[in-house]
């Protein structure tokens, strides 16, 4: 392989973090949680990553490692289907970073800056949470939910066929999960297991090139405590593996078995805000980056009137 070709590996696998947010990668605590119906809320949030880049052993690449940055808009609503709480979320990322490596003796950096692809997710609880307004919300207690979810990944993020790297992937993607949720008193316990299939690229670098993937198997898991009613904290794992990807008909070294370990924290401020921390690392990483990331966010909520 070339010292061009060496290049665009290292940095297709970097900005695969970038993409990170959307994709088996996710650590989402309390994801199948049910709010009242009506509940609306805005999410601006970025995470910082920084860390080594794990890449194919017989490519002439050493000292891989990667910072960048993700800012999202998010919004969020509830509502009753069937008479079921539901919900739909929404979000838009933005990548910005820089990379590094030693490719054949030569050092070589790298840096991209463009709008992400769009998350859309939907989600309905199945059994435990019936769709309620405010004033029952508050005499409902949570024991057990069974939900539901399916997550699209739109392809409106920047991409240019002439270009090897980009912060879009110029395919869909597709997510459908099931969630457990279990809570004791202050402990909530949460499940979720779900698969990523991808759409094929028809214009992979430099254009002309045709990439496709398999699909990513992905589990979570989280132990949360509750403070308060608002105020809780949780242990983040998760595991993925799948995701080899083909050009041109021509298989890749690039199969993922992956982990993730971290924790979360959410702190209200009053009635309509409060902020999430989150911190995570690789646990387990054979290809991609091995990353340690920092995440704040902050969030608007609100409740529509009872109709």
């Amino acid at each position: 392989m070339g010292l061009k070709d060496s290049t665009r590996t290292v940095l297709l696998v970097a900005l695969a973090g970038l993409r990170a947010p959307l994709h088996p990668q996710d650590l989402t605590p309390r994801a199948y949680l049910i709010t009242p119906t009506g509940s609306h809320a805005v999410i601006l949030s970025t995470s910082f990553s920084r860390g080594q880049i794990l890449i194919d052993p017989t490519e002439p690449i050493e000292d891989a490692k990667g910072v960048f940055e993700v800012p999202t808009l998010g919004y969020y609503q509830s509502f009753s289907l069937l008479g079921r709480s539901a919900n739909f979320t929404a979000v838009l990322p933005y990548a910005v970073g820089n990379f590094t490596g030693t490719v054949a003796g030569s050092d070589r950096e790298a840096y991209r800056s463009g709008l992400g692809d769009a998350r859309i997710r939907f989600s309905v609880n199945l059994n435990g949470g019936p769709a309620m307004h405010v004033g029952e919300y508050l005499k409902w207690q949570e024991k057990r939910l069974i939900g539901a979810s399916v997550t699209l990944v739109i392809p409106n993020g920047q991409y240019d066929p002439a270009r090897a790297i980009n912060t879009g992937a110029n395919r869909w993607g597709f997510k459908p999960e099931i969630g457990i949720s279990k809570r004791w008193r202050r402990w909530a316990v949460d499940w979720y297991a779900g698969a990523w299939f991808f759409t094929a690229n028809h214009a992979y670098y430099p254009g002309n090139s045709l990439r496709t993937q398999s699909p990513v198997g992905a589990v979570e898991n989280h132990l949360g405590y509750y403070l308060k009613p608002r105020l809780w904290m949780s242990l983040d794992w998760n595991f993925w593996a799948g995701g080899r990807s083909t050009v041109n008909g021509v298989e890749k070294q690039d199969e993922q078995r992956d982990s993730r370990v971290g924790g979360t924290m959410s702190v209200p401020f009053n009635r309509h805000q409060s902020v999430k921390l989150s911190y995570s690392q690789g646990a387990y990483v054979t290809i991609g980056g091995a990353y340690r990331t920092i995440t704040v966010g902050w969030q608007y909520s609100w409740i529509s009137p009872a109709r």
